[in-house]
């Protein structure tokens, strides 16, 4: 076992957050999530059922925050020169 850890959503270069899937299962999750809401348009069309496609959106976008949080790299402000000073 390494002691660098796999993770599925690298941290971003720049800014706070995740970047691009490094790994299929971040891909795979990505696609669930866009595919989440398709399926909450569906069954849940925006003009009809207001509340319900707020709720259903919240719902996939805490649940996709969640999966970046626990698989991907811990997130952090970044300058882009891998924690070197700036200048």
């Amino acid at each position: 076992m390494s002691g660098e850890k796999d993770y599925w959503f690298p941290a971003k270069k720049y800014g706070w957050g995740w970047g691009i899937p490094t790994r299929w299962q971040g891909w795979f999750v990505i696609a669930a999530y866009v595919v989440s809401f398709a399926l909450i348009k569906w069954f849940f069309p925006p003009g009809i059922h207001t509340g319900e496609f707020v709720a259903g959106i919240f719902v996939a976008s805490g649940i996709f925050v969640a999966v970046c949080w626990l698989k991907g790299e811990p997130p952090k402000w970044r300058w882009g020169d891998d924690g070197q000073s700036r200048q």
